[in-house]
């Protein structure tokens, strides 16, 4: 079971932004009875986590590393980021991420674990973890649209948040309607989103495959 008890000895860590997707990918993890184990290791933001990836996957006995960011405006740009602190550290990655999975086999005889990468949303579209919840609201949810023309109603001069972050502000207007307004990751351990959404569910995929079958 994923956890965020993560030091420098664990053998299998997933890397993180921030305890926000900490707790989505641990209340996630509570969902799917065939979740690996590893341990989740928040770095507090995007640049002290691409700072930590050479450092992580260098530790000794290290055999897997996942590593998920958002993707936010530009995709390619964040992939770019990524993908030079790797070959920081070794590790050749594909000219572009995957849609289904990016994971980079090991090379024990060189003392290099598997690394894995996924850009948040979904590997394909700029954006962030909370595009990644809103596909897992449940179709047909009658305070959803109201979210949506809460904030679209929004004069763009009274607006604190950035044309970019429309969805986001949608999402937090959708769980601040709860019966008892939750972050993203209790809203999943409630019930209130649905682990089953396809995106949810190819997430699920990739950590299986990276977490497990551990040459």
């Amino acid at each position: 079971m994923a956890n965020g008890d993560a030091t420098s000895s664990d053998d299998r860590i997933l890397l993180v932004e921030g305890r926000d997707e900490l707790h989505v990918v641990g209340r996630i993890c509570q969902f799917d009875e065939r979740s690996p184990s590893f341990s989740i290791s928040p770095k507090g933001s995007i640049n002290e986590l691409l700072k930590s990836i050479p450092l992580e996957i260098l530790v000794e006995g290290r055999t897997t590393v996942g590593i998920i960011v958002d993707a936010n405006d530009d995709l390619r740009s964040r992939w770019q980021s990524v993908t030079d602190r790797l070959r920081a550290a070794s590790i050749e990655p594909p000219p572009r991420p995957s849609s289904n999975r990016t994971i980079i086999e090991s090379r024990p005889q060189e003392g290099k674990p598997r690394v894995g990468v996924w850009l948040m949303p979904d590997n394909e579209t700029p954006g962030e973890s909370e595009d990644f919840i809103a596909d897992m609201i449940p179709s047909g949810d009658p305070v959803w649209p109201r979210s949506n023309q809460y904030i679209n109603g929004i004069p763009e001069g009274d607006r604190e948040f950035k044309e970019g972050k429309i969805l986001r502000a949608k999402v937090h207007a959708w769980l601040a309607t709860r019966e008892d307004p939750r972050p993203m990751g209790l809203a999943i351990k409630a019930g209130d989103l649905d682990t089953g959404a396809q995106n949810c569910q190819r997430f699920l995929g990739w950590l299986r495959r990276l977490f497990e079958d551990e040459e």
